[in-house]
């Protein structure tokens, strides 16, 4: 099985000088866990949960939502995005997509072609394939 059949190709992004307020919208209203971060087209850097959380310990701290909110508008994702991707084309094994989670303690990997994003495909939807398997191969009674 291919990682095109796996991931999901609708998948909400950031640019690159976006706030990161938007991100922390787009994230809790969504229920989204990793945002791809784009240039035109091109893929350059992503945003996981666990990174809008460590920009944003300034809730953490105490302050009132509305200074929150007010600190977070003055970051920008360029500034707190991973721009050391790890990618997989789409063509690739579901078994490579994997690997790299597992070898990379990560919960995503964004799919790639030509340098532009395909897609995503996440813990989730290995799971989700992983339980339609387990579905399949057993007995039905």
């Amino acid at each position: 099985m291919q990682v095109k059949d796996v991931m999901v190709r609708d998948v909400a992004t950031l640019d690159i000088d976006d706030e990161l307020s938007l991100a922390n919208d787009i994230m809790k209203l969504g229920r989204i866990r990793h945002l791809p971060v784009v240039s035109g087209k091109k893929l350059v850097g992503i945003l996981s949960e666990r990174d809008l959380f460590r920009s944003s310990l300034v809730e953490a701290l105490g302050h009132e939502p509305t200074k929150t909110r007010e600190f977070m508008k003055a970051i920008r994702i360029q500034d707190i995005m991973v721009k050391k991707l790890i990618t997989i084309g789409p063509e690739a094994d579901i078994r490579e997509a994997v690997q790299l989670m597992l070898d990379h303690k990560i919960g995503c990997v964004p799919v790639v072609a030509g340098g532009e994003l395909q897609g995503l495909i996440t813990e989730t939807d290995i799971l989700r394939l992983y339980l339609e398997q387990l579905a399949a191969a057993s007995p039905k009674g």
